[in-house]
């Protein structure tokens, strides 16, 4: 077969966006209210990526060695705005966030 296991993993490292899987959580009050401080602060992000960046740092930093979760890392700290296309139809932090909604 020939190729390391980490060229097997990288050449499964998609070039498109990567289909996403739903979640819910439950969280402290004040650690949500921290995060809703932060997102108002920070316009350029929202709760998705806040805690795609989170999870994927917290994988990277206690050893995954899966290149994906790299890269997830990376792009969450040094995102790029998406084009067009790839832009999701809405913003709900405001929904989700705002308690008096």
């Amino acid at each position: 077969m020939g190729g390391t296991d980490v060229q097997r993993r990288m050449s499964q490292i998609p070039d498109h966006a990567p289909r996403t899987v739903s979640i819910e959580n439950q969280m402290p009050e004040d650690l949500f209210e921290a995060m809703r401080e932060f997102i108002r602060v920070h316009p350029q992000w929202d709760q998705y990526r806040l805690m795609q960046a989170a999870l994927a740092g917290f994988l990277f930093q206690h050893a995954s060695h899966d290149r994906a979760v790299a890269r997830h890392y990376l792009d969450g700290l040094f995102r790029r705005e998406p084009a067009p296309a790839e832009q999701t139809p809405s913003r709900v932090v405001s929904d989700c966030l705002d308690p008096s909604s």
